[in-house]
């Protein structure tokens, strides 16, 4: 597995399995057999109810915690430096583990100031290797990045091929950040797995449009976390590492850039009325 080194020298995968939209039910089957196909990182987090199926899998696996790395995220409701510190120490408990690989603020709403004060005191005990943001734009970001102690390891973002967020990946860089992508199918939108462009160039790898479009962004260095409930997908989604797009293909890729989100803006009001009601108690 290639890996990415984080600003305080952690080696993160730049290839993981994410349990966005997987049910509690599905989760712990789902990682068991990520982990068996050969994945070591797993993206989940608060908001996606699966923490403990994700925590059986892990223990069940029998594989050494060392070999794996476990993310993460801090939703809108645990906001704030006393609700966060009690939800990190909720996510560890049921992940089932002493310390968490990466823990991000998951959106950028709420007390994401006092959040992020809990997140620093709890990597500074141990509890977590890295840290960083999720779904933070360039101006939040740098508000956040400017006024913290230790700057975010890491932004997750939309990136997908349709939005490949080059200018916002530069000012990470910037800041010694590292991008990683949600959505790098695009769930699917835009006729991704259709789209002409992605299905010449992968043919002439021998690879599926999938296949291509992870290998685009491994590339350009972006982390992504594709998710998929069947175990010969997941095997495929894997095997990106047997070949490299050359540079004219990166280049045609990189046309299929519309530059916006296909699903929604965080700087829209009805998008943040949407975000933060959930999880309100």
């Amino acid at each position: 597995m290639q890996t990415v080194k984080l600003s305080n020298g952690v080696e993160m995968p730049i290839l993981g399995y994410g349990v966005y939209q997987v049910t509690p039910e599905e989760c712990e089957r789902c990682v068991s057999d990520a982990l068996s196909v050969g994945y070591r990182m797993i993206d989940t987090a608060q908001a996606y109810y699966n923490e403990e199926g994700v925590g059986r899998a892990v223990k069940k696996s029998g594989i050494l915690r060392e070999e794996l790395f476990l993310v993460t995220k801090v939703w809108i409701s645990n906001a704030g430096y006393e609700k966060a510190k009690a939800s990190i120490d909720e996510s560890l408990r049921k992940l089932q583990t002493d310390y968490i690989d990466l823990l991000l603020i998951h959106q950028p709403f709420n007390d994401y100031y006092g959040s992020y004060r809990a997140m620093e005191e709890a990597y500074k005990a141990g509890k977590l290797r890295a840290i960083g943001v999720s779904n933070f734009y360039p101006d939040r970001f740098i508000d956040l990045a400017e006024f913290c102690d230790i700057k975010p390891m890491v932004n997750q973002v939309e990136t997908h091929v349709f939005n490949q967020q080059r200018q916002p990946q530069e000012i990470m860089k910037e800041y010694g950040t590292q991008i990683m992508s949600w959505g790098p199918f695009a769930e699917g939108r835009n006729d991704f797995f259709t789209n002409p462009v992605l299905k010449a160039i992968g043919e002439k790898y021998g690879k599926s449009v999938a296949q291509t479009a992870l290998r685009f962004l491994i590339q350009r260095d972006v982390v992504v976390i594709p998710k998929s409930t069947h175990k010969e997908r997941m095997e495929q989604n894997l095997d990106v590492f047997d070949f490299s797009l050359s540079a004219e293909d990166m280049e045609t890729i990189g046309k299929l850039d519309k530059g916006e989100s296909l699903f929604f803006s965080h700087y829209a009001p009805e998008t943040v009325k949407w975000l933060t009601s959930f999880g309100k108690d």
